[in-house]
C-alpha cells in the first residue's frame, strides 16, 4: 500500500458523489450512499477521526430546463429536491456530518477562490471555440441543450459526454450534426470565447497520482487509458444563466464574454466536498474538526462515487486540487450499477425500485443496507430482485446472525439474568480477534462487502459453537461449563454489535441496548468488541423478521408490471425529450443504460456436431482466491474449487474486476482444456466470461460446485 493503514493520526474525509437535484432517489442511487455511509462508520469504528460529507448538485442544464417546464426558477426547483434528499437519506440511516448544496454561499465563494487560484497559477487560459447555437430561438446551447453524433464512435451523444457509446468526455463544439435538445431545431456553430483549464500540463502528475491512488481497481485503471490517449484541456465555462458566475477578477480585462459565462457544473460540484467540510467545521468548531487539515495540510480523503464519473474524479478533480494547492484524494471507490433484469434503472420511464417505495412497503432500512453493501464486490454491477433480497435476509440476517443472537441472549436472560459470571474462553476470544482483523483488513482494502461478511461469518461461528456445546443440556450435568458457553455467546453478541454496526446501525443499536450496554454502539471502536459484557439484561426481542414467500410474490408482480410497462412504452429517441438525469455525481443515474447496445460480433456460420460439444467438460466452480499475475497488466491467477479438486486458472480479468471481491463467486469453467503457461504461471482450464467487460458467467440457480453443464 502507498499509505499508512487506517486508522491514522490524520483526519479523514469521506465523500459521496452529489445527487443531481432533479428527481426522486431509487435503490440504484442508494448503493453509493449506503456504501459511503458504511465506509465512514467503519473508519470511525477503527478509531479514525472522520467527517462524512456530501450535498446536492444544484446546477447544470436539466435543472434549468425542467424548472422552466414547471414555471419556477431553477433555484426554487433545485432547492425543493435538495430538501427531499435531506429528508430521505436519514431514513436509510445515511447520516452525513454535513449535507450542503452547490448553490449556497460557502460553495459559491470557495469555487471562485479556487478558480482565482488556478488562474493566478497560470492554469487557465481563454480560447475561441465553436458553440452550438439555435438560430430560430436565438440562443446558445450549452451542455445537454445540444445532441448529435459522437465524433469518436459515431453513437448518439448528449451534451459533453457520449453516454450511449464510448463514454468519452466531449468538449463544446465536438458533437457532429448538432440539434437543439429543447426545440429539435438544427443547430449551428458560432465562435465564442471560453475559459480552459490546462489539464494537459498535469499529465505527469496524474500518472504518478494514479500509481498512489487506492480504492477500487476500476478507478485506478480506467483513467490510465484516457491519459495514455492524450489529455485534452478542459473547457470550464458555459453560456448559461444558471450556475456560479466566472469570477470577474479572474477574467481578462478585455474579455467581453466573461460576464456572460457561468462555470461548468463539474467545476463547482466536486468543490462542494470542500465546502461541505467547511460547513461542518463552522458548526462544530475547529477544535473538534478542522477542515483545513485534510484538504490543505495532511489528511485522508476518500471519494465514494458511481463508476460513470470516474474520469471527473480521477483526472479533472485531482488536477484542479493540485493546481490550486490542495491535498489529493487518498482513495476513490467507484461502484457498479444496479440493474433490473439486466437492464439499467430508468428514472424517466419508472423502471426502478424507488427509495420511498421501499420504505412504504414497511421494510427496515438495515435490510437494504445489508443487501446493497454485501451483494457482490463494490465495483461490480448487481441485479436487484425481491427474491434475492428475501433469500439474503432470511438466510443470513434472520437465520444466521439474528438466530444466534436471539437464542443466546434469551437463554442468558432466562437462566442467568444476563451474562453469567465467567470470562471469555481463549478459543472464542481468538475467533473474535480474527473477526476484528478481517474487519480491519476489509476497510483497508476498501471492501465493504468483506467488512459486512466479517460479522456474518462470526455469527456463523457462534451458531456452530452454541449448537455443538448444547448449553441447555449442560445446565444440570455441568453448570459451570454451561455458564462458560453462554458467557462466550454473550461476548460474541457484543462483538457482533460492534462489527456489524456500520452496515446495520439501528439494529445494532437495539442489540446494544438488549445487552444492557451503556451509550450508543456507534461510539464503540473495535477494541470494545473484546471487552467484557456489562452483565444484566432482560429477555431480548428478535432482531429481524422473516420475509414470507407470499410477500415477495406480490412485490414481484408489482415490479414485473412496472418493468413491462416501461419496456412497452419505451419511446424512440426524441431530440425534444430532455432526460431528467443529465450527468450527476452519483452512480446509476444515467438513464437508458439498457439502450447502450454493444456492437455484436457476427455469428459464426460454421457449425459443430453435438458430439463435439459433448467433448467439452464445462463445470460450475467457485473462486477461492484471486490475485494479479506479476508484471502482467491484464492477467489474474485464480484458485477455483470445481468439486473434485481445486484448479489454478489464469484469466484476463485483472483490470475489469475487483479481485479481492471474487472469492466466493460461482463461475463457469472449461475443465478439459489443455494446460497452458502464461507469464510463467500454469493455467489448468478456462474461465468463461461475456463481452469486453468480462462479465463472469454463472448459474441462475443453486447448482453445486462441480456440477457439469449439460
Amino acid at each position: 500500500m502507498s499509505h499508512e493503514e487506517f486508522p491514522t493520526d490524520r483526519p479523514a474525509v469521506v465523500t459521496c458523489g452529489l445527487p443531481y437535484a432533479n428527481g426522486d432517489l431509487h435503490v440504484g442511487h442508494l448503493r453509493t450512499y449506503v456504501g459511503g455511509d458504511v465506509y465512514a462508520r467503519a473508519l470511525e469504528t477503527l478509531g479514525q477521526e472522520t467527517a462524512f460529507v456530501s450535498g446536492s448538485d444544484m446546477h447544470g442544464t436539466p435543472v434549468a430546463v425542467n424548472a422552466d417546464k414547471e414555471g419556477v426558477s431553477p433555484e426554487e426547483f433545485a432547492l425543493e429536491w435538495h430538501e427531499t434528499y435531506k429528508e430521505t437519506f436519514p431514513q436509510f440511516d445515511i447520516e452525513f456530518d454535513n449535507y450542503g448544496h452547490t448553490h449556497d454561499e460557502t460553495n459559491t465563494e470557495t469555487t471562485k477562490e479556487i478558480v482565482r487560484e488556478l488562474a493566478a497559477n497560470g492554469h487557465i487560459y481563454e480560447k475561441e471555440i465553436m458553440v452550438a447555437y439555435d438560430p430560430i430561438e436565438d440562443q446558445h446551447l450549452p451542455d445537454r441543450y445540444v445532441e448529435g453524433t459522437c465524433p469518436y464512435c459515431g453513437e448518439t451523444a448528449r451534451g459533453d459526454e457520449c453516454d450511449d457509446g464510448c463514454q468519452r468526455h466531449l468538449e463544446p463544439g465536438e458533437i457532429e450534426d448538432p440539434v437543439s435538445s429543447i426545440t429539435g431545431n438544427p443547430a449551428e456553430y458560432h465562435e465564442r470565447t471560453h475559459k480552459f483549464f490546462e489539464v494537459s500540463e498535469f499529465e505527469e502528475y496524474l500518472t504518478d497520482f494514479l500509481d498512489r491512488l487506492e480504492g477500487t481497481s476500476n478507478a485506478q485503471n480506467q483513467p490510465r487509458e484516457w491519459i495514455e490517449s492524450g489529455l485534452q484541456d478542459w473547457c470550464i465555462t458555459r453560456d448559461l444563466d444558471w450556475g456560479i458566475d466566472y469570477p470577474d477578477d479572474a477574467a481578462d480585462a478585455d474579455d467581453d464574454d466573461a460576464d456572460d459565462l457561468v462555470l461548468y457544473v463539474w467545476v463547482d460540484a466536486p468543490i462542494e466536498y470542500i465546502s461541505s467540510t467547511k460547513q461542518y467545521t463552522d458548526r462544530v468548531g475547529s477544535d473538534v474538526y478542522d477542515w483545513e487539515q485534510p484538504w490543505k495540510e495532511d489528511g485522508e480523503i476518500v471519494h465514494v462515487i458511481g463508476r460513470d464519473i470516474i474520469q471527473h474524479h480521477a483526472v479533472f478533480w485531482p488536477a484542479m486540487l493540485n493546481g490550486a494547492g490542495y491535498i489529493e484524494p487518498r482513495a476513490i471507490m467507484a461502484s457498479g450499477f444496479v440493474t433490473l433484469g439486466g437492464k439499467g434503472f430508468s428514472t424517466s420511464r419508472d423502471r426502478a425500485v424507488w427509495a420511498d417505495e421501499y420504505l412504504d412497503e414497511g421494510f427496515h432500512p438495515d435490510l437494504l443496507r445489508y443487501y446493497l453493501a454485501t451483494n457482490g464486490g463494490f465495483q461490480q454491477d448487481v441485479d436487484f430482485s425481491w427474491d434475492k433480497f428475501r433469500d439474503r435476509v432470511n438466510t443470513e440476517l434472520v437465520g444466521t446472525l439474528g438466530n444466534f443472537v436471539y437464542r443466546s441472549l434469551l437463554f442468558a436472560a432466562r437462566n442467568y439474568g444476563g451474562a453469567p459470571d465467567a470470562t471469555v474462553s481463549e478459543a472464542v476470544d481468538d475467533r473474535i480477534s480474527e473477526a476484528v482483523a478481517d474487519f480491519e483488513s476489509a476497510i483497508n482494502d476498501y471492501s465493504i462487502r468483506k467488512a459486512g461478511n466479517a460479522a456474518i461469518d462470526l455469527a456463523g461461528f457462534g451458531n456452530e459453537y452454541i449448537q455443538r456445546n448444547e448449553p441447555w443440556k449442560l445446565t444440570d450435568d455441568d453448570p459451570e461449563q454451561a455458564e462458560q458457553v453462554i458467557y462466550d455467546c454473550v461476548q460474541l453478541s457484543k462483538a457482533l454489535a460492534v462489527l456489524f454496526q456500520p452496515v446495520a446501525p439501528e439494529t445494532c443499536d437495539r442489540l446494544w441496548s438488549q445487552l444492557g450496554e451503556d451509550g450508543n454502539v456507534a461510539d464503540a471502536t473495535v477494541a470494545v468488541a473484546r471487552e467484557a459484557p456489562q452483565g444484566e439484561f432482560d429477555e431480548p426481542d428478535e432482531l429481524f423478521d422473516k420475509i414470507e414467500a407470499e410477500r415477495v410474490e406480490e412485490l414481484n408482480e408489482k415490479l414485473d408490471q412496472r418493468v413491462a410497462d416501461a419496456t412497452d412504452d419505451e419511446p424512440e429517441a426524441d431530440a425534444t425529450d430532455v432526460d431528467d438525469t443529465d450527468e450527476t455525481m452519483t452512480d446509476d443515474t444515467t438513464d437508458d443504460t439498457d439502450t447502450q447496445a454493444a456492437d455484436l460480433e457476427t455469428l459464426t456460420e460454421e457449425r459443430i456436431s453435438f458430439e463435439d460439444f459433448q467433448e467439452l467438460d464445462i463445470r460450475v466452480g467457485e473462486i477461492i482466491d484471486a490475485e494479479g499475475v506479476e508484471d502482467a497488466d491484464k492477467l489474474a491467477k485464480l484458485q477455483v474449487d470445481i468439486g473434485h479438486e481445486e484448479r489454478q486458472l489464469v484469466a484476463g480479468i485483472k483490470q475489469l474486476h475487483d479481485l479481492d471481491s471474487l472469492p466466493g463467486t460461482r463461475v463457469i469453467i472449461v475443465a478439459n482444456l489443455e494446460k497452458a503457461e502464461l507469464f510463467g504461471v500454469e493455467s489448468n482450464g478456462m474461465l468463461l466470461a461475456a463481452g469486453e467487460e468480462a462479465d463472469l458467467l454463472t448459474t441462475h440457480g443453486d447448482a453445486a460446485v462441480g456440477t457439469r453443464i449439460q
